[in-house]
């Protein structure tokens, strides 16, 4: 788990935003403006370029404005850093009119497409609804057509590493999926060849002797609200192995609801090694999968599974060749996403509510020991030699 929370590119500087405000004597007509503002959410997670934070705060904003309108919510807690911006740059923007803000969207899009030599006036694509929203700093991305909600972590340089803006994007995502009727189904899925590699040794940088304990008490908190996300969440979740997987993207997997791997996917939860212990429920979901002996293969004594051995444990439901991976997971979903979503998610509820209140104290007491674990002298031993070695 990410054991940093400060002195990060996330924590941009705090200072107040300045946004044009257009008369709407100078738009086109409406549907004009909103063909545009279709267009710009589909086209800006197809940038390859990183606008930076600010840019990107400002089109969340914007964003939340143009189809929300003013800010009302509740600031979020202290502890949410990143929360904490986005509702600042949200609540920044006052009284500005929806139209308005999609004309702003438009025209910052515009400037971002012109470096990336390609234009607004183009014709959006009618086949696919995408969902524009800037999760986890733009390497979460959102795809949804036909209710099926595809979530790809778009880090392949860095094997999708979680950053912890990708913590807090990934929570949101399933909040607003959770209340958005377009959506029936989730899936989550990862770019290039792994599906991901844990979390990204950046989230340990800006540790000291006097932060620690406080530090590892703050990412405490964000796994908790983390792994939570996943044990609350109403609606089928379905996670795509597209690739080798590496400590809390397989501890995570026993909260699916389906997971279907390529044949070239692997998993390994290597805790003991560097001093750490299990989450996301693992240590009380993964015996009732496996067995305790085979679970203590994995959580324990850093065992590597092949997807075909992870099949025969029940981690995983169903293996797919990896050539045409993608395309026969999205078969399967398809099937599922004609079933009535009523008797989907009461069916889901009756068979989680049963054992909700475990997995949430589960979830506490693994994060309470993984505090003690991040502070303790062998675990710190033991990823420096990690990192050494690197």
């Amino acid at each position: 788990m990410a054991l940093s929370c400060i002195g990060r590119s996330i924590f941009i500087r705090q200072n107040k935003m300045v946004v044009r405000t257009l008369s709407s004597s100078k738009y086109l007509q409406s549907s004009s403006v909103d063909a545009k503002f279709e267009t710009a959410k589909q086209q800006l997670n197809s940038f390859s370029n990183d606008p930076g934070n600010e840019t990107k705060l400002k089109i969340y904003a914007l964003f939340k404005q143009a189809t929300v309108g003013k800010n009302t919510t509740d600031k979020p807690g202290a502890l949410n850093f990143v929360g904490q911006y986005k509702w600042s740059a949200w609540t920044d923007l006052g009284d500005m009119s929806k139209d308005d803000a999609k004309q702003n969207y438009i025209d910052l899009v515009s400037e971002l497409a012109k470096a990336e030599g390609s234009s607004v006036d183009a014709e959006p694509q009618q086949e696919t609804e995408t969902d524009a929203k800037v999760y986890g700093s733009g390497v979460l991305l959102v795809k949804t057509e036909n209710q099926i909600m595809t979530v790809t972590m778009n880090r392949p340089e860095r094997y999708n590493a979680i950053t912890v803006d990708m913590y807090e994007g990934l929570i949101e995502i399933l909040s607003d999926a959770a209340n958005d009727d377009s959506v029936s189904i989730v899936v989550l899925t990862g770019a290039g060849k792994y599906f991901c590699s844990g979390n990204d040794l950046k989230n340990f940088a800006g540790i000291t002797p006097a932060n620690m304990k406080q530090v590892a008490m703050d990412s405490a908190v964000l796994l908790e609200r983390y792994v939570a996300a996943y044990i609350d969440f109403p609606k089928p979740l379905i996670a795509a192995v597209n690739g080798p997987a590496i400590g809390i993207p397989v501890t995570q997997l026993g909260l699916f609801d389906a997971v279907y791997a390529s044949d070239v996917a692997t998993f390994q939860t290597p805790f003991s090694k560097i001093g750490q212990s299990p989450e996301a429920c693992s240590s009380y979901i993964f015996p009732k999968l496996m067995g305790h002996a085979k679970a203590c293969t994995l959580l324990l004594f850093n065992e590597t599974y092949t997807a075909s051995e992870a099949e025969r444990l029940n981690l995983v439901t169903k293996v797919f060749p990896n050539a045409n991976f993608q395309e026969d997971v999205r078969k399967e979903i398809e099937k599922m996403v004609k079933l009535p979503i009523k008797s989907l998610v009461y069916s889901k509820r009756l068979a989680r509510d049963c054992e909700r209140e475990m997995l949430h104290k589960v979830n506490k007491d693994e994060c309470e020991r993984l505090v003690e674990r991040w502070t303790s002298e062998d675990c710190i031993k033991a990823v420096m030699g990690f990192l050494s070695k690197l």
